[in-house]
């Protein structure tokens, strides 16, 4: 299975249409790769039928880092 970090990076991606060349790691922000708050309300949304939780969006996390911990934290 994969981790919880891949399985976001892999709807970012989809969701966001990126590059699969632009490189994404835990230290890389939503502004990095360029994306708005529009772009993380979606990817948030995906990520709640993904992992079956609810995410509150009203202070998005700034790194992937952050919102890999985020959606961990509300899968236990």
């Amino acid at each position: 299975m994969d981790s919880t970090f891949e399985r976001i990076v892999e709807i970012l991606r989809t969701q966001c249409d990126l590059d699969p060349s632009i490189p994404i790691t835990l230290e890389t922000t939503f502004k990095d790769i360029d994306l708005d708050s529009l772009d993380v309300v979606e990817i948030a949304l995906q990520c709640e039928d993904e992992f079956g939780i609810e995410i509150d969006v009203e202070e998005p996390p700034k790194t992937m880092s952050e919102f890999v911990d985020l959606v961990e934290s509300l899968m236990d």
